[in-house]
This record gives C-alpha cells, structure tokens and sequence, in this order.
C-alpha cells in the first residue's frame, strides 16, 4: 500500500512538474498600465528584424471627381506603403491605430516582421489620419464604424488592382490592425464576410477598444491629470514642445504617437501622476488633427466659421482665426457630441446618441465575432483604453481564438518578442508555415 502510494505521488509530482515547466511565466517586465503604454518595449526585448527591406511608397487617388480645399492641398492623394515578395505569397493588409500612418513605428514593425515571415504586405494609415479623412473617407467625418470599414475596403481593393497590374501574385488574403486599427478590422471582416473579394483567411485584431465611445472618453479624462487641470492646457502643452523641441527640429513631421510617447518620456522622465496626462495629449493631439480635418472636408463650422475658405498659405494659428488654439482645447468627446453626432443625426432624424454608442461598439457584431473561427485577438488585461469588465468580452466571445496577455497596458507589449511570435504565428500556422 505504502509502496503504490509513494508511485502515485511521484506521479502527481511530475505531472505537476511537467504542467509548472509548460506555464512559462510571461516576460514582459512593465507592469504598470501607464508606464508600459509610454516606454513600450525595451529594444532587448524586441525581436531581430530585417533593418532594411524593399519598401515602396505609393499615393492613390480614390475619388476622381473630389474637391479638395486648397488648404489642405498636399493630401489630395492617399499615402501607403507595401513590401513585396520577389514570388506569389500571401498578402496581409496592416491598418495603423488612432491618428497614426501607414509608416508609424508600430506599422513599420509589423511591415518587416511580417515580410521576413513571408508575406507581401500593403500598410494603411489610420482613417482618423488627416490624409486620409481628406483623401479616402467618403464623407470625411470619421469614426463610424460600418462607414470607416466601407472606406478601407474601397482603398483596399483599389490598392490590390494596383498591385495586380504590377504582376503581384497572392496565394491568399489576411487582414490586421492595432487599436482602433484592430477595431477597424473587425468591421472590415464582416464587410468581406458579405462582399467576399478578399475572403480573409485569417484575421488578427490587436488591443482593440470595445465601445469606442468608452475609449475615447477614458483619453479624454487622462488629461485631467494636467498639472494645474485642464485650464492649464495650454501652458501644459507649450511646456511639452519647449522641452521636446530638439527632437522635432530631427523629426520629418510633427506627429503625437508611439515614438513622441517614448522619447518624450526618456527627454522628460515625468512623474508617474503625469504619465496619464502625458498619454492624453498624444491622443488629443490625435483628436485635434483629425477634427479639424474634417472641418475643413465639409466646412461644418465646428472650429472654422462656414464659408471661411483657407488657402495653402494660411496659419490657422494666426488672428482672426486661432482655429488650431481653439481644437486643441477639443477632445474626442467634444467632437462626438458636437459634430459626430449632430451629422448623423440631420442624415437620421430618428437616430439617438445612445443608438450611435452602441453602434460604435463590437457588440454590434457580436453574434458575427463570435461564429467567425477566422478571426483572432490579442489583448492585455490592464489595458487602459478599456473600462472596468470590458476585457472580460473578449474570452467570452471569441473563446480559444482570444490570447490575453496579463500585463503590457495599451499596445506597450506589441514590439515585445513573444507577442510578435504570436502576431506572426497566427497567419504562419493557416499557411502552414513556421512562425518567429
């Protein structure tokens, strides 16, 4: 009896063992939500990617008969980027997150760890970018999600002609983005799921929101951590580019985004009561472009007076107008209520701002999220663009298909070397190939 015992439990021991040895402890080192948002990942943590690949820069016009103030001249013509295979190979679309371009850090990331894997890949800014609102949005007011999702896949299948003429080869099609990229894609899937030109084989959403309206009003409140509060903003924000001004006198565009966050943080080295401030602002920064974008496409009224017409050498800094002083001081939550909103609804006299919400949520295609086995997500349970509970959606409606990292705040552990593995792991394996 005793000698079965002592074998049982030897048994149990290396069975434990053995689970202990398969539950790696997750390495990303940053566990606070802010701090990991504004360093990102530290360069030993990042995987060896290909420094230089052939990389092309392309423009497109998407509608031939748009008129475009002159003011906003220079993106008459959408901007991305693709790197291709020198044989036929799968091509896989990267959507950037909020305000950010087709050539952002994280985008460029993705491009190289995505061509060394094998892929062709085409890189989209944003739909919230400025040269996007003007040169690809049908309507140019942004952040409605069938609508955006209409807009990319428009300029998808136009890109994709483009290629075609060029003799590209695809084996098949995969779609991606982060943040309200990832959210974009979702919604683009569903489209393809009805349209069927692409007919993704696989789909990956990176950090996205839930509801974007809770998302947006989480960034906006960030700012409330402004030393001196909100009415302080402009200082606030002078104070910022007077201590960071060496590094845009470096920079090819000013550009609140991944990269300001890090490097602001290292010219800075701001207290940790800032950190949220800090993430706010480059979202804002976001908000303001994007909003006053849009203003100008349709001369809405909402910074600029309608019917005031500026021209390529206008300073929208200057009086009268002091437009960008004014948006600056906008936040995503103002444009909602303000022009979002008031848009759609003159379109739809019966539609409600709470109607708008949910339609602007995940859980408008839930029912389609949950049956679609070709979508994939990866989250991080601090992530700080969501509120309380909302991670919980994910699991619960993908199932397996959901991969939920402990740590890594908002997108701080996308360059980390595991989470690229998984990212390019999840479209190696439905090819059949090896992953990172």
């Amino acid at each position: 009896m005793t000698k079965r015992l002592n074998l049982a439990l030897i048994a149990l021991l290396l069975l434990l063992t053995a689970s202990w040895a398969s539950a790696r402890p997750y390495g990303y080192p940053i566990t606070d939500p802010f701090q990991a948002t504004v360093v990102g990942t530290p360069e030993p943590l990042r995987p060896k990617l290909p420094a230089d690949i052939p990389v092309a820069e392309d423009s497109l016009v998407v509608f031939k008969d748009r008129k475009v103030p002159d003011y906003l001249w220079y993106d008459s013509r959408l901007r991305y980027s693709y790197v291709l295979q020198d044989k036929p190979a799968p091509l896989i679309f990267l959507i950037a997150g909020t305000g950010a371009s087709h050539d952002s850090a994280h985008m460029l990331m993705q491009q190289r760890a995505f061509y060394q894997a094998g892929f062709h890949v085409v890189s989209l800014s944003s739909p919230t970018y400025p040269n996007f609102v003007v040169a690809a949005s049908e309507n140019s007011v942004v952040g409605n999600a069938e609508e955006d999702a209409q807009d990319l896949y428009r300029v998808m299948q136009q890109i994709w002609k483009k290629l075609q003429k060029k003799h590209v080869e695809a084996t098949r099609f995969f779609l991606t983005g982060y943040s309200l990229g990832g959210f974009n894609a979702a919604f683009v899937a569903h489209l393809d799921s009805q349209k069927k030109v692409f007919d993704f084989s696989k789909v990956l959403l990176i950090n996205p929101p839930l509801r974007l309206y809770s998302s947006i009003s989480l960034l906006d409140r960030m700012l409330e951590n402004i030393p001196g509060g909100l009415d302080n903003f402009p200082t606030y924000f002078n104070n910022i580019l007077t201590k960071f001004g060496a590094v845009y006198k470096k920079a090819k565009r000013l550009e609140f985004n991944e990269e300001f966050l890090a490097q602001a943080f290292q010219a800075m080295q701001p207290k940790n009561e800032e950190l949220a401030a800090l993430i706010g602002l480059s979202f804002r920064f976001a908000s303001a472009h994007m909003a006053f974008t849009s203003d100008l496409m349709t001369d809405y009224g909402y910074v600029k007076p309608k019917n005031v017409h500026l021209t390529r050498n206008s300073d929208p800094n200057a009086p009268p107008g002091r437009y960008m002083n004014v948006v600056f001081r906008l936040g995503f939550t103002d444009y909602f209520h303000n022009f979002f909103y008031p848009y759609y609804k003159k379109k739809d006299p019966s539609l409600t701002r709470n109607k708008l919400i949910e339609e602007m949520s995940l859980t408008a295609i839930e029912d389609y999220l949950r049956q679609a086995d070709n979508i994939e997500v990866m989250h991080n349970r601090n992530d700080l663009i969501l509120e309380k509970g909302e991670i919980d959606f994910f699991p619960r409606v993908f199932g397996e298909r959901a991969t939920i990292y402990p740590v890594g705040g908002h997108l701080g552990n996308m360059d980390y070397v595991e989470n690229v593995a998984h990212m390019v792991g999840v479209f190696t394996e439905a090819t059949g190939g090896k992953s990172l």
